[in-house]
């Protein structure tokens, strides 16, 4: 199974879909006049504005701006900083970060339409407002052709993320701390881990919405705010090695074997294939995962929770993700051998000794916890669309289950199925917002004047 999703993937993540990604960035920032370096400003004290405003004002059935903020910065701040990042070294080579800048950067202008119009369509159902993908997808495309992509695009993400992907999250954890387990002869197996995962995520599931909000509102800021005092330590003791860690990602970028050496056989074709598609699987760009978030919030137009929804993938990529990479690079954990969350933990290792390997799984858990708690939200968003409201439970159900067994599988065929599904909820996203394009462009001109 493992050999059939790679090859695959190879040919859908070879060209396919690192032309679509970046294309519809590229696309998206020339109509939109490079509005992620225009109106970057305005959009950082949109973000931060809500953070000290305690979150803002909602009505019944949504988010305030800041919990709308944080579920969406809890679903792209997740394993994917702290593995896929060493993922992305170890297969990629450093040069796969460089492609992975290059991604995120088109990538804000593309989640600033994808929150556009998810404001821009949102409706109410149940009592509760909602909104995502397969509501513009509906605008997009009328009739049967945009019923069955709005099915396709649901199924996809429920797939992708409520199953897939939160087997991931909890395949990261398991390892994390099997890790630091077996290095202290504590013999606890990794499916105690996911049964521990899924009964507290069992908890907050039955709160529905209102306890999901109220969790990761708290557990966002405090999280990111460890980690990044942690790195900057990290990367600070170790700060002569910044220039040639920089260097390694550039160089890299156009040349793998200059930097990895010829018997890795990386090629600048798996650079850019790493780095995009664990760029994606970090900051959601492009995929239709978050716009269900941006959606719930109280927010006074559509173009301000654009600008909120762009400082979000730069807050991932440019910020958490980078801290990552450069604690890898600046410690020269890649020379360790290991490979995805345990060559984290070996950087932190080397720079804060026996502690380093607990202070990445704590940071993970937190990390890849709040994102289990979106990607459950994202996918139920669907699961209503689908079913209704009454096969919420059993969805919740099983994505309890596949919390428990992604703890116990291998770590490649996890990520693979990730990478598999993620592909493909990606192209009937990206069909819907090329389409919707002028009316996020008259939605930009519209409320940017203001």
């Amino acid at each position: 199974m493992l050999e059939f999703v790679k090859a695959v993937n190879e040919w859908m993540w070879g060209l396919i879909l690192l032309i679509i990604l970046c294309g519809t960035g590229i696309f998206f920032t020339i109509r939109l006049k490079f509005i992620q370096v225009r109106k970057f400003g305005e959009g950082c004290r949109l973000v931060f504005g809500h953070f000290k405003s305690s979150g803002g004002e909602r009505k019944e059935g949504e988010m305030t701006p800041f919990q709308s903020l944080a579920t969406a910065i809890a679903a792209q701040v997740g394993t994917g900083n702290l593995t896929g990042a060493a993922t992305a070294l170890i297969a990629g080579g450093p040069g796969a970060i460089f492609w992975m800048w290059v991604s995120a950067f088109f990538g804000m202008a593309t989640i600033y339409g994808e929150a556009t119009l998810a404001q821009e369509y949102k409706t109410k159902k149940d009592g509760e407002v909602t909104g995502g993908p397969v509501y513009y997808i509906h605008q997009a495309f009328k009739g049967t052709f945009g019923r069955v992509l709005a099915v396709i695009f649901a199924i996809f993400i429920i797939l992708a993320l409520g199953f897939m992907g939160n087997m991931v999250q909890s395949n990261s954890i398991g390892a994390a701390f099997s890790g630091v387990f077996e290095s202290r002869n504590i013999n606890i197996p990794p499916v105690a881990i996911g049964i521990i995962l899924a009964v507290i995520a069992a908890f907050i599931f039955v709160g529905g919405t209102t306890r999901l909000a109220a969790v990761v509102e708290k557990i966002v800021p405090f999280m990111a705010g460890i980690y990044i005092v942690g790195s900057l330590i990290l990367i600070g003791m170790n700060i002569t090695a910044l220039p040639g860690a920089f260097k390694m990602i550039f160089v890299g970028a156009f040349n793998p074997t200059a930097v990895v050496g010829g018997a890795a056989g990386i090629t600048v074709r798996e650079a850019i294939r790493y780095g995009v598609a664990r760029g994606l699987f970090s900051n959601e760009a492009g995929m239709g995962s978050t716009p269900h978030a941006h959606a719930r919030a109280a927010a006074k137009n559509p173009h301000e929770q654009g600008l909120t929804a762009m400082i979000s993938v730069f807050i991932d990529t440019f910020i958490v993700l980078n801290l990552t990479v450069f604690s890898v690079l600046t410690t020269g954990a890649m020379d360790s051998g290991k490979g995805g969350i345990a060559l984290t933990q070996e950087a932190f290792m080397r720079g804060f000794g026996s502690f380093g390997d607990i202070f990445v799984a704590i940071c993970l858990l937190f990390f890849a916890f709040s994102t289990v708690l979106s990607w459950h939200f994202f996918g139920q968003i669907n699961v209503q669309y689908l079913f209704g409201k009454k096969a919420v439970k059993v969805y919740s159900i099983i994505v309890v289950a596949f919390i428990i067994v992604g703890s116990t599988l291998k770590v490649d065929l996890v990520w693979e199925l990730a990478d598999f599904f993620n592909g493909l909820m990606v192209i009937p996203n990206a069909m819907a917002l090329l389409a919707l394009s002028g009316v996020v462009v008259g939605i930009s001109k519209k409320y940017g004047k203001k």
